[in-house]
């Protein structure tokens, strides 16, 4: 008996609904929308009430990575704006990424030193206290944008990246694979990407998927 129109209604729906969801899969996990902290940022709703917009973190970072949030920023930097986040810092990567005071002489990030209120906790440059206390964000690849996963090796991002190896891992033709564990979302590598739009960004957060 052949199937009814109904059936075959039903059929491609459901093979719509299949497609859609394999399509959804294979994409990167979809952008957090809250802005990316300064390094040793507290927990979003702790942070906002305790940060006081003075600024003082902007000023103190050696390359000139922290930002003050606005509404025009956040849309241009798909963060959305209306938790108070406005004059609050933020790095946007695109434009400057955090090198974690790699250039600076000092033994803590300016930025917690300078926080009067600790919005932003006092960290230590050692690699073991950053990866222990520095939650930024994590990176994430779009395979399809990547060359190295498209066209040809390219790895400038894991050239870039503090903790190669761990955080960002060379696959076959150079291609990034991120560990969740080990990323901080610094941003270098969203910054240095020669791809545009960007292969890999940072988005808030730990990203697993």
């Amino acid at each position: 008996m052949g199937l009814s129109r109904r059936d075959l209604l039903l059929n491609a729906a459901a093979a719509t609904a299949a497609l859609v969801g394999a399509a959804a899969s294979a994409r990167p996990a979809a952008a957090s929308s809250l802005p990316v902290r300064p390094p040793g940022a507290r927990e979003e709703a702790e942070f906002l009430s305790l940060c006081i917009r003075c600024a003082r973190c902007n000023d103190a970072c050696p390359n000139q990575a922290i930002q003050t949030f606005t509404k025009e920023s956040g849309r241009r930097f798909s963060a959305e704006p209306g938790r108070g986040e406005e004059g609050t810092p933020v790095v946007f990567a695109r434009l400057q990424a955090c090198n974690l005071c790699q250039s600076d002489p000092g033994d803590v990030l300016r930025c917690g030193e300078a926080c009067p209120t600790g919005a932003l906790k006092l960290v230590r440059k050692s690699p073991e206290d950053v990866q222990a206390q520095v939650a930024m964000g994590t990176a994430v690849v779009d395979k399809n944008l990547c060359f190295s996963y498209t066209t040809a090796c390219c790895g400038v991002c894991i050239r870039a990246c503090p903790f190669p190896g761990k955080a960002l891992k060379a696959g076959m033709h150079e291609r990034p694979v991120v560990d969740p564990e080990f990323c901080v979302g610094c941003g270098l590598c969203e910054r240095v990407c020669v791809r545009y739009p960007q292969a890999i960004t940072i988005k808030a957060g730990r990203v697993t998927a």
